[in-house]
């Protein structure tokens, strides 16, 4: 799926008000790391595991992802298993081989070795104008795709541009939320 992108003043009140509401869920996102080092941006200060910049990564990879399928459907959200390893070994921690999707989804939660949140923030910005190219230029929100196979997914089950949006608006919301605890944690600060 290709287009033009529409000039912002021809753009549709739904796609503005989408793009809207992502953008306001990423500014939550990203104000909760305002003012922190590296160090603190990788800390875990909580019982879970997740720091924020890894949540930042995180977020990043899944809007990168999903505006993928809008373009190129279900094959941009390949869950492929190594042979002989199936969904049940995988969730019960016993497969023989970890697929490299499975590897890149856990390290997205967590800062890497010589990652700095300068980077994050400006691979997450990248991720965000690429988003926004795509929905300004997508012609129809309720163009379909099939989700990939996989267990969390409804066999047989598609997708809408608009769905997607939706999808990555709340799932950046969601871990939005969990940043502004996080953050609190640190250092007793809340992100505006």
């Amino acid at each position: 799926m290709t287009a033009t992108p529409m000039p912002s003043s021809e753009l549709d009140s739904e796609r503005a008000d989408l793009l809207a509401e992502l953008a306001a869920a990423r500014s939550a996102l990203t104000n909760t790391v305002r003012g922190l080092t590296d160090e603190q941006a990788g800390e875990r200060p909580t019982a879970s595991t997740l720091c924020l910049g890894g949540l930042i990564k995180h977020v990043a990879a899944i809007e990168e992802g999903w505006l993928r399928f809008v373009l190129e459907g279900p094959s941009a959200l390949r869950y492929d298993l190594p042979d002989g390893v199936t969904w049940a070994d995988l969730a019960a921690g016993t497969a023989r081989e970890i697929p490299q999707w499975a590897i890149d989804n856990q390290n997205n939660f967590q800062m890497l070795p010589g990652e700095t949140l300068a980077g994050i923030l400006r691979r997450y910005e990248e991720v965000a104008a690429r988003s926004e190219e795509i929905i300004t230029a997508v012609p129809d929100l309720s163009a379909t795709h099939p989700l990939p196979e996989a267990p969390w997914n409804e066999p047989g089950a598609a997708h809408s541009v608009r769905r997607v949006l939706m999808h990555v608006i709340a799932e950046t919301a969601q871990h939005a939320g969990h940043a502004d605890i996080i953050r609190e944690s640190l250092d007793g600060q809340k992100a505006d």
